[in-house]
């Protein structure tokens, strides 16, 4: 599964989609509003899912799925300390570098095999020194891990092997009153998560936002629901063509 996103032109797209802005990402002539573009999809995540009226002092928080790192940065700014993880080890070599030196070359494809430079910037108000990568399986997260004040896992359900076995870890690494912050466009492809294991998408009587909710809301699932937004993203693939894409967002509190 690694190796699917093992690719330069991946890379370049995630490292876009973190740091890019308006400049970088948007296309005149898209039919989209520029500001989808104007604040980067992971910042936002955090931006519109994190009540940081509700964190302790020194709060932690874990990022499952981080990609290239730009939603762990942003979580910075308001918790201590701040671990992230992903399965792919070309994402997290290229955060521990912007985790290090505060930036890192990119090349945005403009067409066949042209591309231009883009450089990704995290910006310098962020102790970038709260945050530590490493390379994880979110299905078989460590049991020492955690508690966490904030666990967040942005646009990671539908693209694991076996996402229940994610959500059944939850519980445990959220401290009690502790936040969860998901978002995901529920885009179901059996090329990452087989089809018997789907959450939704395959009974009308059963949407996907429908079995998340039964997952996790209640004495069962151990949490209550706080926020739901939508939040809609755009990926460049390269200057003429991009995936428009609207991910549920949710924050959950831990009953």
């Amino acid at each position: 599964m690694a190796s699917l996103y093992e690719t330069p032109k991946l890379l370049g797209e995630y490292l876009l989609l973190h740091y890019g802005g308006a400049e970088e990402l948007f296309h005149e002539a898209l039919p989209v509003d520029r500001s989808i573009t104007r604040i980067p999809f992971p910042v936002r995540c955090v931006r519109e899912l994190l009540d940081p009226e509700l964190l302790p002092s020194g709060a932690s928080a874990f990022e499952a799925g981080c990609s290239v790192g730009a939603s762990a940065f942003e979580l910075a700014r308001s918790c201590r300390r701040v671990d992230a993880s992903d399965y792919s080890d070309s994402f997290i070599n290229a955060a521990k570098k912007l985790q290090a030196e505060g930036r890192h070359d990119g090349a945005r494809l403009l067409e066949g095999s042209i591309t231009t430079p883009f450089q990704a910037i995290v910006p310098p108000e962020i102790d970038r020194n709260r945050v530590s990568f490493s390379v994880q399986d979110a299905t078989a997260l460590p049991q020492a891990m955690g508690p966490y004040d904030v666990v967040l896992a942005a646009n990671l359900i539908c693209r694991l092997p076996d996402p229940e076995a994610f959500l059944e870890r939850l519980a445990g690494l959220v401290k009690p009153g502790g936040q969860l912050l998901l978002t995901t466009p529920f885009t179901w492809l059996e090329e990452y998560t087989p089809r018997e294991r789907w959450i939704g998408g395959i009974d009308p009587d059963h949407r996907s936002e429908e079995e998340l909710t039964k997952r996790l809301s209640g004495e069962s699932g151990g949490f209550r629901l706080h926020r739901r937004v939508d939040l809609p993203f755009l990926i460049r693939e390269h200057e003429r063509k991009y995936q428009l894409g609207i991910a549920l967002g949710t924050s959950w509190i831990r009953l």
